[in-house]
C-alpha cells in the first residue's frame, strides 16, 4: 500500500518545501511535481537518491482533457511500489 499526500496551492517552491520538509529518508517516495520551481529548489539536493523519484510535468498539464500525461507518469512510479507518494498541484 502507498500512502498518498496532495499538496495544493500557491507557488511551485512553496509546494516543494512543504514536500520536502515531509520526506522520511528511510522511506521510497515518489513525487510528483506539477510546475517548474521559481529558482532554486529544496528537493534538487535529494535528486541524486536511490529511495527517492521525482518526476516534473508542465503547468496545466495534470487536468487536461484525458489527462495522459499524468496517468502514465503515475504508472511509472507506483511500479516501483514507492511507500510514499507526493503529488504537487497548482491550485489554478
Amino acid at each position: 500500500m502507498t500512502l498518498a499526500s496532495l499538496v495544493l496551492g500557491g507557488r511551485a517552491a512553496i509546494r516543494e518545501t512543504t514536500i520536502y520538509t515531509l520526506i522520511d529518508a528511510t522511506l521510497d517516495t515518489a513525487i510528483i511535481l506539477e510546475g517548474l520551481p521559481d529558482g532554486h529548489s529544496d528537493l534538487d539536493a535529494l535528486a541524486p537518491n536511490s529511495k527517492l523519484k521525482i518526476a516534473r510535468i508542465a503547468p496545466g498539464c495534470m487536468c487536461c482533457t484525458g489527462n495522459m500525461i499524468m496517468r502514465v507518469t503515475l504508472n511509472r512510479m507506483l511500479r516501483d511500489k514507492p511507500a510514499r507518494l507526493y503529488i504537487s498541484v497548482a491550485n489554478s
